[in-house]
């Protein structure tokens, strides 16, 4: 079967790869139709993702259609669209105890830790997958996305009339705006890239929209604060836009140390987050939200290609100055 894998920082070889065989109890064969690309992708293949190895077949973020279940599988049949939740948890250790599965001590994520979805068939636990009646392909692998800003949402306790600040407006930090939204809270984002500020200015109606830190700075200070960038700048100086008392929410990754000058920490008597992946609970609520239409991301600045064309396009997804929120590969 056709399989793209990332053998070396900057290098996909297309190959062919034996299909799976039958689904084990509790397993379903599923093909792929979509793969969304975040951030994780396009830094491994920069070569500067956090615990990750080469080769691997990347993808996480994934749309796919059920072919065959196993024994024991209820509630999916062949010909089912699905989400698949891709944090292979252990459900053993003292997070998945306390029902924080997203920070599992032993995570296998699939795509990162372990081979994904480039490929068109694989065997998947039924228990990660969540049918999707409503939602059309190209928007089922932003499930994953989504969910991870609810999750960050979720970690920082949102109330009502709080005046929150996104730092960088690519998929995750607009999917914290979107349950930022729902929250009730003042929304502000910061964002260099114009093309992207603008697109979030005019999807939410957003009065605080900022294309620098300085100008943020100049507006005042927020409750919350949420860094979704993964930049070590934007992450060193993030507290300074935090109010007394405030709560700083780190959802961005990075390889690298970070550095906070402590009486910037004490004098705000701050609470900083980190944020990390989405819980199965908070898959089920995006994606209850998207089929009701209370989230809807279907106008974001999608790139939709074939995977032929992932050699050349990672490189441009990388400069993110082309005003391409989200690129997806297109598997059919």
């Amino acid at each position: 079967m056709r399989t793209y894998v990332l053998e070396q920082p900057g290098r996909f070889t297309a190959t062919e790869t034996q299909q799976p065989g039958p689904p084990a109890s509790g397993e379903v064969r599923v093909r792929v139709t979509m793969v969304g690309i975040c951030g994780t992708d396009l830094h491994a293949f920069e070569g500067t993702q956090p615990f990750f190895s080469y080769p691997r077949i990347l993808g996480h973020e994934l749309a796919v259609e059920i072919l065959e279940t196993g024994d024991g599988v209820e509630g999916l049949a062949p010909g089912d669209q699905c989400a698949v939740n891709p944090y292979m948890a252990c459900g053993e250790c003292a997070a998945c105890v306390r029902g924080r599965t997203n920070c599992c001590a032993k995570m296998r994520v699939i795509g990162v830790h372990s081979d994904g979805g480039m490929r068109d068939t694989i065997l998947l636990p039924a228990r990660q997958l969540y049918r999707c009646a409503k939602l059309t392909p190209a928007m089922i692998p932003l499930v994953e996305t989504l969910a991870v800003g609810i999750h960050a949402v979720n970690r920082a306790m949102v109330q009502p009339g709080e005046r929150a600040l996104v730092r960088g407006a690519g998929p995750i930090g607009l999917s914290v705006v979107e349950f930022l939204k729902l929250a009730g809270a003042d929304i502000g984002v910061v964002e260099k890239i114009p093309s992207r500020l603008e697109y979030a200015r005019q999807k939410h109606n957003l009065t605080r929209f900022y294309p620098s830190h300085d100008e943020a700075m100049q507006d005042g200070p927020s409750t919350i604060v949420f860094d979704a960038t993964g930049d070590k700048g934007s992450m060193d100086t993030a507290i300074h836009l935090l109010e007394q008392g405030g709560r700083l929410v780190f959802v961005g990754l990075i390889n690298d140390h970070i550095s906070i000058f402590d009486p910037d920490i004490h004098r705000r008597e701050a609470t900083i987050f980190a944020s990390r992946n989405s819980t199965p609970t908070e898959h089920r609520k995006t994606l209850e939200l998207m089929e009701s239409g209370q989230v809807d991301v279907s106008s974001w600045p999608t790139d939709l290609i074939a995977p032929s064309l992932m050699q050349t396009r990672f490189p441009k997804w990388l400069n993110r100055d082309d005003g391409i929120v989200k690129g997806v590969v297109n598997w059919t």
